[in-house]
């Protein structure tokens, strides 16, 4: 990450979008600026899970807002990212263009697991500095995360399909509230908290806090109103669902704290909030200021600071999948050494890195099966909870693994840009030319990509002692050529005709 003293934060929940601004001081940030607006973008998503018109509309008029505030910052200082609806929304990905337009800067989609690491981060680094563990719950709009966690690590992380825009359309449409309608929304949310309870009840931990816009508001209303003196607890819920019940539509509800934004959805997060306090066995949920949006900021922090969770990641994954780190080493240095001299004076920064956490990450598949383990390799990368790592970012490196052997066709279609290119080419030579799993200084080649031709030279004398070598070359040139690519090797083929007659004797 480019030096930044600005950076910032934009924060595409399912039902507020918040833009975070910060100046990084040493290994601190502190905030400049804060921006806020209840797009309530999961109201947009329909039976069909695709987001209508007029959502979208709202939410790129708000990221239009937030891109004029954001004007002039580095693109490597923004980070935007979408949660729930954006993981569900079929028609996710053309929205996602015109809202990266809107927005100026890239829009990543993250898993909820992901999503439950950035929000225990920001939330972790509003609390004192503890060493007991805590249970950090956290109700959007499209979905409710709940973590375990000590200091600033998380230890468990679950994201559950609930959240107070869903759930009050579902439930309390119209803005309806009835004994029946709490009820069953109770009842689905305690469905949906079935099976993480065994290991989130009390006892597992022992402070809970809560995040987001719903607990913190239902907070300040539980006080308020006199229910409760700070912390959230069952008694002072069971105190406003009775005065809720009694008004019987949001419209007549009168609550001290009560914000206009906040009513549509206040009914869907409350039942969310009730199940989580029983279920888990939660007395008294205090509610902090640390949010996603915090967590976010930590996280380009760490990046900043070169401590990127990315890194951390792909290490465990090595680790876990039992990786000959030796060939992972050898294959991405020969990687590296290739791309920099096929890609040139390219603008895709993020490249080199994707090269090597691909050639750390390419034989993860062995242990499952090593016949077409490039496909188990990719299959566990486009699967797996990958904490740091996006949606796009997952699916990019999965499909850069796939590629680095066998067929080209298929595996190209995960990486269409014209960079990419240049990228799986220079992993599948490194793999092709580390075959032997031994160090090995080879001779100095030359390497070039334009257009579709790529021209690479060995010393023929080289080629000549290593025939195993010049034949997986031989391969590597009809693979591409399948492609539309002209990969040309001088002598390669006179090199080989020769060694026919020696084969045939």
């Amino acid at each position: 990450m480019a030096d930044q003293s600005t950076i910032a934060a934009v924060d595409l929940g399912s039902n507020s979008f918040h833009c975070q601004i910060a100046r990084i001081a040493g290994d601190q940030f502190y905030p400049l600026d804060s921006l806020r607006e209840p797009v309530r973008l999961g109201a947009g998503l329909g039976k069909d899970k695709k987001l209508d018109e007029e959502s979208q509309d709202r939410a790129l008029a708000c990221l239009a807002r937030f891109g004029e505030r954001l004007r002039g910052l580095h693109h490597h200082g923004v980070r935007a990212i979408g949660t729930n609806t954006l993981r569900v929304a079929k028609n996710a990905k053309p929205f996602l263009r015109k809202a990266r337009a809107a927005l100026g800067f890239p829009i990543e989609v993250v898993a909820g697991r992901e999503e439950a690491r950035l929000i225990y981060l920001g939330v972790s680094h509003s609390l004192p500095a503890s060493r007991e563990k805590r249970l950090v719950v956290d109700i959007g709009g499209g979905s409710t995360e709940c973590i375990i966690g000590t200091g600033y690590k998380p230890l468990k992380l679950e994201s559950l399909f609930m959240g107070c825009v869903s759930y009050s359309l579902r439930y309390f449409r119209d803005g309806r509230i009835t004994k029946s309608a709490f009820k069953d929304a109770e009842l689905a949310a305690r469905a949906e908290l079935q099976p993480i309870v065994g290991s989130y009840t009390r006892g597992n931990w022992q402070h809970a806090v809560g995040s987001s816009g719903t607990i913190r508001a239902l907070a300040e209303i539980l006080e308020l109103s006199g229910f409760t003196d700070g912390p959230i607890t069952l008694s002072g819920l069971d105190r406003l669902r009775s005065q809720l019940i009694k008004a019987g539509d949001i419209a007549h509800v009168e609550l001290p704290g009560l914000r206009a934004d906040r009513r549509p959805v206040l009914a869907g997060g409350m039942a969310i909030l009730y199940a989580v306090l029983d279920e888990l066995n939660i007395a008294t949920l205090t509610p902090a200021t640390g949010a996603m949006r915090q967590g976010i900021l930590y996280d380009m922090l760490g990046r900043f600071h070169h401590h990127d969770m990315r890194d951390v990641t792909v290490a465990q994954f090595m680790q876990r999948y039992h990786v000959d780190t030796q060939q992972a080493r050898r294959v991405g240095t020969f990687a590296a050494t290739l791309y920099e001299k096929l890609a040139g004076a390219t603008d895709d920064e993020n490249a080199p890195q994707l090269l090597a956490w691909a050639a750390k990450l390419h034989e993860i598949g062995i242990p499952v099966a090593y016949s077409g383990y490039h496909k188990h390799s990719a299959y566990i990368i486009s699967n797996a909870d990958m904490p740091g790592f996006s949606r796009d970012e997952q699916e990019r490196l999965a499909a850069l693994v796939l590629s680095h052997r066998r067929s080209l066709k298929k595996s190209r279609e995960g990486l269409p840009e014209i960079e990419d290119q240049a990228v799986v080419l220079a992993l599948r030579l490194a793999v092709v030319l580390c075959r032997a799993r031994r160090d090995a200084r080879f001779p100095p080649l030359e390497i070039k990509l334009q257009g579709g031709r790529v021209r690479l030279a060995f010393d023929p004398a080289w080629l000549e002692a290593n025939p195993l070598t010049a034949t997986a070359l031989r391969e590597e040139v009809a693979e591409w050529a399948r492609v539309g690519v002209e990969l040309k090797i001088p002598g390669l083929d006179d090199i080989l005709l020769a060694q026919e007659p020696a084969l045939a004797e």
